[in-house]
């Protein structure tokens, strides 16, 4: 429940603010581009500092890292809150993405620390049932707050969310990392464990998998509410609802992933079988952007299809990475998450290509990105013999 409550607070800073963004423009007398400056720096601060704060845990252990940046957090949410100047605001995000990185990265290595293949496995894809409905419940929830609240209320409120899972980690969550596995070296040591990292075929593999499926997902996100609503006129719930329930699906997937699929097949077939099923939903996407007097629910259901897959995709690699790190885990963590979220970064640009006039340019990228994540895993991860799964344990 600690490492659930970590991987939802990352979405939760997100897209319980997102409903606001209108009244923060309107409070602090700015345009819309510098309001976009506020999501900007945090999903910034959030890429760099899991790069920072991933090998750092490597060092002295897990929870000094988490615990700090915590407490980091419920300081720059409280101090987001109580901004009256948009640079105060913009700064204090970037602050709350740097310290909200601890959570993802560091939650993630402690998977690593305390399970071993199979079980790292199946328990990043229970993960997925709280990071999928994350996204999906906080848009709602803050909505609902700013009817009791203005905007600085949604950060009172993550201020106070900071605080109870603050509380519950420090009461519930053990040290992770024995001493005897912690690294010393300092900088040196930590870009030398980078390099070897990525010098690992098998690693880097799994990590550019992971990684282009992480984009093609952003891929849908960003061409989505273009494709359903100005293309084939749904109106906002009902394009509310096929999101929600795409995210539902994804999660639907990823509890099937860790209960069913992962120990009854090989571990490689399933990132594998995820990708097919992605590339499908790809190119059906391009077939109906391009056929004229498509109807609505032949899009939704590619569109169903693009989001399920990920919930087999993302958790399985991850693992599979990992695996490949039990020395450092830390460091592993923060190159996972820092190339997720860099690639997840230029998968809207792709997606937007085209502009308003067609939804091509987002079935392309959806198509492109799975076609080169199975590349990936074909060509860098090494060949595997019956009885070499690194997950059958």
């Amino acid at each position: 429940m600690v490492l659930g409550s970590l991987t939802a607070l990352g979405p939760l800073t997100v897209d319980l603010y997102l409903p606001a963004l209108p009244e923060v423009r309107a409070d602090l007398y700015v345009s819309q581009a510098v309001t976009q400056l506020t999501l900007t720096a945090f999903m910034i601060g959030i890429a760099v500092g899991q790069l920072v704060i991933g090998p750092l845990s490597d060092t002295p252990g897990r929870r000094r890292p988490l615990l700090t940046g915590l407490s980091v957090y419920v300081v720059a949410s409280a101090l987001c809150a109580l901004a009256q100047d948009p640079a105060v605001l913009i700064g204090m995000r970037l602050v709350h993405g740097l310290a909200g990185a601890a959570d993802i990265v560091v939650a993630r290595a402690v998977v690593r620390d305390l399970y071993d293949g199979l079980g790292a496995a199946r328990l990043l894809s229970s993960l997925m049932l709280v990071s999928g409905t994350a996204p999906v419940l906080a848009p709602v929830l803050g909505a609902q707050l700013l009817r009791l609240t203005s905007w600085r209320g949604v950060f009172v409120t993550l201020t106070l969310l900071g605080l109870a899972v603050l509380g519950a980690t420090a009461a519930v969550l053990p040290e992770a990392l024995a001493r005897p596995k912690r690294r010393h070296g300092g900088l040196p040591t930590t870009l030398r464990i980078m390099r070897d990292l990525v010098r690992d075929r098998s690693f880097t593999g799994y990590l550019l998998t992971g990684g282009l499926g992480f984009a093609a997902l952003f891929a849908y996100i960003a061409g989505s509410s273009f494709t359903l609503q100005e293309v084939h006129g749904a109106s906002p719930q009902t394009y509310s609802l096929l999101f929600g329930l795409d995210s539902l699906g994804m999660v639907a997937t990823g509890q099937l992933n860790g209960k069913l699929l992962l120990g009854r097949f090989p571990s490689h077939r399933v990132p594998a079988t995820g990708l097919a099923v992605l590339a499908a939903a790809g190119v059906a996407l391009v077939l109906l952007v391009t056929a004229t007097h498509v109807g609505l629910p032949w899009i939704a259901v590619a569109l169903f299809c693009t989001a399920c897959p990920v919930g087999m995709i993302l958790p399985t690699t991850t693992a599979l990475s990992l695996q490949r790190a039990p020395h450092a885990a830390g460091s592993a963590s923060a190159l996972l998450g820092t190339t997720q979220f860099l690639m997840g970064a230029l998968a809207p640009a792709l997606a937007g290509l085209g502009g308003q006039s067609t939804a091509l340019p987002m079935a392309m990228s959806v198509l492109g990105l799975a076609m080169a994540a199975a590349g990936c895993l074909l060509a860098l991860c090494r060949p595997w013999r019956p009885g070499s799964d690194p997950l059958a344990r």
